[in-house]
């Protein structure tokens, strides 16, 4: 950006950019931090840069900068290609495989319609019993691979020319001292304090830690569950295999937290250790305990949900109370007659696993439930 501004005759910009860690992809973030990929393909000068550098003013140092531009150029070159020559091969049966790897046996055949051997689809479904490099580009090969892996080296001394440059037309030749570290340099050296490393499994758990363990897995196989007492409560049981989907993602989603955060739980010294495990344990004690009341209550029959809108309720002093009627229910109706005679009611809809109240089906219904004030 520096160079570019500078090629350009404009003044730098105010914020360089500054790298950020992802909270849900911090691990891909350090691994390929620390592995140092993750933005050195990405950072290396475009064709286009390379040629607006070429077209500018020549003088030495800009002349330096230009040539480590290209030995990048030849490293991403080398990155992109040096698989490519790589192609599937039938191996001879008479010969050894070091020979084979040096020039014997014969390529395999290329899928149709993509004649070149080193094409992904190639190598990803090779057609032969084996991988080696093309025997008549072994040299490339080498070239290609020595450019890739000097990206580090040659992504430093494209750095430090290009600092050369700008100190001497912008700086009067003058090295400025270092500042504050701003943008991505704040992250540079610091990733093992800015991502600490996650605590891991200790290889012999104690009974402390057993605890916990056996806790969390208790109350993961309570909400595994859930999906399946409330589809029965529901009237599902014809989606089974839906509910057992839902059962199954539940558990592995489960597992899953308890392997990521499970160590978390019981890194405390002693007796402390098992306070997690106590704790999930009585979670999952009230769950499989209430996961059935609270799944009936949500999906009660119509006999319970008559006796919650009406019996217990404005007909609680009536000839409808629970006590003094007979219930019936045919092809989703509520029938409901007073033991000491009167108007039957007929209510829906009386169906098992829904959640609709119950309203009246005829004016005679409705009627004596308005004079009871329902």
């Amino acid at each position: 950006m520096l160079l570019q501004a500078h090629l350009a005759d404009r003044r730098p910009p105010r914020r360089l950019p500054v790298g950020r860690v992802w909270p849900c992809f911090r691990d891909v973030w350090k691994a390929r931090t620390l592995d140092r990929l993750g933005g050195v393909w990405r950072a290396i000068p475009s064709a286009a840069a390379l040629t607006r550098m070429r077209s500018a003013q020549s003088d030495a140092l800009l002349d330096a900068v230009v040539e480590h531009a290209e030995a990048l150029q030849a490293s991403l070159r080398g990155d992109r290609t040096v698989d490519r020559l790589y192609e599937s091969y039938i191996p001879d049966r008479t010969e050894s495989s070091a020979a084979d790897l040096v020039g014997g046996g014969r390529s395999a055949p290329t899928l149709p319609g993509f004649p070149d051997p080193g094409h992904l689809l190639n190598r990803a479904f090779p057609r032969g019993k084996g991988m080696r490099i093309r025997p008549s580009r072994q040299d490339e090969f080498y070239q290609l691979s020595r450019d890739r892996f000097a990206v580090h080296t040659r992504a430093l001394a494209f750095g430090d020319a290009v600092l050369t440059l700008l100190v001497e037309h912008r700086a009067g030749g003058a090295a400025l001292q270092p500042g504050r570290v701003r943008g991505a340099g704040r992250w540079v050296g610091r990733e093992r304090d800015l991502v600490p490393d996650r605590a891991k499994w200790p290889a012999k758990l104690n009974a402390f830690q057993a605890a916990t363990l056996a806790g969390l897995g208790w109350l993961v196989l309570v909400c595994t569950g859930l999906p399946l007492t409330f589809g029965k409560e529901a009237d599902l049981l014809s989606r089974a295999p839906l509910l057992f989907l839902s059962a199954g993602l539940i558990a592995c989603a489960g597992i899953g937290l308890v392997l990521r955060h499970g160590p978390k739980f019981i890194k405390a010294p002693g007796r402390r250790a098992a306070t997690p495990g106590i704790a999930a344990g009585l979670v999952a004690f009230v769950v499989w305990q209430g996961q059935g009341p609270v799944a009936s209550y949500f999906f009660a029959g119509p006999y319970d949900r008559y006796d919650r809108q009406y019996a217990n309720g404005c007909l609680a002093a009536s000839p409808y109370r629970h006590d003094a009627i007979q219930a019936m229910v045919d092809d989703g109706v509520l029938t409901v007659t007073p033991v000491t005679g009167g108007t039957t009611l007929r209510l829906g809809p009386a169906e098992d696993g829904t959640t609709h109240p119950l309203h009246p089906l005829d004016r005679a219904t409705r009627a004596v439930l308005d004079e009871f004030g329902c």
